[in-house]
Order: C-alpha cells, then structure tokens, then sequence
C-alpha cells in the first residue's frame, strides 16, 4: 500500500472515529456508533499492516500479535458477566498505557528512530518519549488498582497516607528533576537511569492517586482513567510519528475530559477533589454511628404486596441501580415493564450519571434487556415528575436516591443532585439489607413514612412481583 493510500485510510479511519462518538452519545443511535467504530478501527489496523513502514519480515510477528489479541479479546467477550464490566473497562486502560510505556522504551533504544532526530529535534523527540511513558505509567498503575477496586480485590476504603499531598508534590518534582537530567545525556545508557526512575515514580503515583479514591467516586475515575489511556495513545502516536494514533487518542481523551467533567457536576465533585480522594467508604458498610440515624423505623413489604401496589398505579418511575446488575435482575425488570405496560401502566426510567460502577452501566444493563430506548431518561428529564408518580421503585441504588443530599448540609455527599423518590406517593426501595451504599452513608429514605423496604435478592424479588402480577 502506498503513502497515499495508507493517509486516505487514516482519514477516512478518523471520520468513522468521530461518527462513533457521535452515535455512542445517545442509546438509540450507540449500535450505529460502534459499528462505525469497529469499520473505522479495521480500516485503521489494515493501513497500518499494509503500510509502507511495515517490511515484509515483520509479518509473522504482526498476525502472531493480532491472533493472540483477538483470542483473548473473543474469550473475553463470551465469559466476562455485564456486571463485571467495569473492571474490565479498567483493565483494558492498563492495558493502553502499559503499551504507551513499552513502544516508549522501544522507540528510545532504537538505534533506527535515535539516528532521525538531531539538535532540536531530537530534544523535543525526547520529550514525547519522557511524557508518554509517563502518562502510560500513571495509566497502567492506576487501572490495575481501579480493576482491583471495581472487582472487589481490593478495599474501596480510601487509603489516605499522612501528608499525601506533599508525597505527590514532591513526587511532580522529582519528576521534572529526571525530565532534565533525561534530556540533557548524551547517550542512550546515560538517559536510561532517569527514565526508569521517573517510570517508577509515575507508577507509584498511580497507584496511590487511585487507591486514595474512595468507592463513591469510582465511576469518576473509571472515565478519568478512559480520558488518561487516550493521552497515552496520542503520545505514543507522537513517538511512533503516527498521525492516526494522535488524533484517536485526542479524541479518546478529550471526551473523557468532558465525561469525567460532567460526571463530577453530577456528583457536585470538584475534578481536583476527586484526585485528592478522600470521598466513600468501602462498599456496604454500616452506618457511621447509631446516634446519627434519622428517627422511625422501616415500613417492609412483601412482593405481593409490591405488585399490588404496582398494579393499581398509572404512573411508575424504576431507579435502577447497582444492586439490578449485581442480581442480574434486568430481564425480569424489563418483563414487569412489558407487562404494566401492556395494562396501560405508564412506566419509566430514571437514570443518575453515576448510577453502577461505570459511565453508562444502567444504560447497557437496559439495553441489553431490549428496554425500549424512549421511556429510559435521565435524572434531569424526570426529577420534576415525581409528585405526580404513583410509585417510584429503587432496585438495588443507595446514593442517587438519598434525600441526605439536600436537606443535611454536614453529609459527605451534600449537594450532590439525586433522584427525588421520596416526592413519590409510595417509593419502594429493594435492598439485601440495611447497609449503607458504596458512598458509606446512611440513608433517611428508608425511614420516611411513604416508603416500603423490599428486602431481598433483586432477581428473587422480583421473579416472585412478576408472578403475582401475572396471577
């Protein structure tokens, strides 16, 4: 394949790669999105095989590499569960920024790519070497500790180190002390000495940025770590002078940027906070002291009674949460929706941009489930209908739903913007029990006198609401 005709393809690959984010912003369009997505990328992969920097001996390594990739990403494909989705979102940027980190060290001891770059060349060809291993090392270790976090290997307890702070300050330092010592040697043995260690400092970062985050802003960081894979890859693309490998990864980054901004208003979060940490508790924790518990007692409710209720509503808004995706509860949801539905029941859904583990987690739970697209809408389209809503039914959420959010300014997640459920004539919360959420915060929602607590296994509970609305 000629110059040309390889430039034409990466020009046409990024077009496709910009369609798929467009399609991929909304839920009717996002199938489209990642067909174009997967044609841009096959389009992009053969250009690059069949390219003019590819020499004929480097074949065998090239289809070797692509095989076992494409094993190990069919076999992830047919045994991973929807609800382990997040970690290995996780563990696919690690996976972006270790190989930022390797074409990093390769490209610097290539005696081929040394001998291109003189004088100032060379020095900014050094600095793009100096700053995609760093961000790919910051990505790789701070991945692998979101995907132990995200799969329950490691606490989500925030570790908070005395003087973190200043670790990371003098961490940054340290940093642009080997950035000069790497550019000012004259030899590749002599740079090497300040880039494994400026390595291992981004590597100790990452790992405690990540691990000082606690759980409630986990899908944060799960986006910010997405927008950091796609720095890696531009970097790496500047390295490899490869101008498809730039724009991908600027365009991966910058809409994560925008993702993680958004997500941090939805949580009413400061970017700069969350990467300070500090915020949750690990995952279903008790309640902080007893004292601070509101006054009342819970209101339980047995699923026949839930189907009852449901059955005499004209209006129900369903708030689902991580508990849903955990019991792998969507299909029946999806059944009781076709069923109050068919009976003239006016269902709908209501989303937080947090809700689960990862951006968008409810939405491909719902997707998956073949829950039409137009009754499912966001927290800002639906807050206002919930005085008017007969039922309001929170299947395994905790956080989004607590009304601590507004009404007690000393809570850790005060201001953040919620789904106002207890508005609802009747809100019915399923839970295993009465722990608090991933935030490790108690509550008042379940002791409100309109609210009912349906304990239990989502799926369970949910099998036997569906047998009694049938009945």
């Amino acid at each position: 394949m000629s110059a040309t005709l390889a430039t034409a393809s990466y020009i046409g690959a990024t077009i496709l790669f910009i369609l798929s984010l467009g399609g991929l912003s909304n839920p009717e369009t996002s199938r489209r999105g990642n067909l174009y997505g997967m044609i841009g990328m096959t389009l992009a992969v053969l250009a690059t095989v069949f390219g003019p920097q590819v020499t004929a001996t480097g074949y065998a390594w090239i289809i070797g590499a692509m095989v076992v990739g494409g094993s190990v990403g069919l076999y992830a494909a047919r045994v991973v569960k929807m609800t382990q989705m997040p970690e290995l979102v996780a563990l696919m940027h690690s996976l972006v920024g270790l190989a930022a980190v390797l074409v990093g060290f390769a490209n610097y001891i290539d005696p081929a790519a040394a001998g291109m770059f003189k004088g100032a060349e060379k020095t900014i060809h050094e600095i793009e070497i100096y700053i995609g291993i760093l961000i790919g090392a910051v990505t790789f270790s701070g991945s692998v500790i979101a995907f132990g976090k995200l799969s329950a290997k490691i606490s989500g307890k925030p570790m908070l180190l005395p003087g973190r702070h200043w670790l990371n300050l003098i961490g940054l330092l340290l940093v642009i002390f080997f950035a000069w010592r790497f550019i000012n040697t004259h030899t590749v043995a002599d740079g090497m000495i300040p880039l494994i260690v400026m390595t291992v400092i981004a590597l100790l970062f990452g790992i405690h940025m990540v691990m000082a985050i606690g759980g409630a802003d986990m899908p944060v960081v799960v986006s910010m770590l997405n927008s950091y894979s796609g720095w890696a890859a531009a970097a790496t693309g500047f390295m490899l002078n490869n101008d498809l490998l730039i724009v991908t990864g600027a365009l991966v980054g910058s809409s994560g940027a925008i993702l993680s901004y958004i997500m941090c208003r939805a949580m009413n979060r400061h970017f700069i906070a969350v990467i300070a940490g500090g915020f949750g508790t690990a995952e279903g924790s008790a309640p902080a002291a007893a004292g601070a518990q509101p006054a009342g007692e819970v209101n339980p409710i047995l699923a026949a009674e839930t189907a009852e209720l449901l059955r005499e509503s004209k209006n129900v808004i369903i708030v689902p949460g991580y508990g849903m995706a955990v019991a792998q509860a969507q299909h029946t949801v999806f059944e009781i929706t076709k069923h109050l539905r068919d009976k003239g029941v006016n269902v709908r859904f209501g989303i937080h941009p947090v809700a689960g583990r990862m951006p968008g987690h409810m939405n491909v739970l719902l997707a998956e489930a073949r829950v039409p697209y137009d009754i499912v809408f966001e927290m800002d389209e639906l807050n206002d209908d919930f005085p008017t809503t007969d039922v309001a039914m929170v299947i395994g959420a905790n956080d989004i739903v607590n009304p601590a959010a507004q009404d007690d300014p000393a809570s850790p997640i005060a201001g953040m913007p919620v789904l106002e459920v207890w508005k609802a004539k009747t809100s019915i919360v399923m839970k295993r029990s009465m722990a608090s959420g991933y935030a490790g915060v108690d509550n008042p929602l379940f002791y409100k006198e309109n609210n009912r607590m349906l304990f239990g296994d989502a799926k369970k509970m949910l099998d036997e609401v569906l047998v009694s609305l049938k009945s």
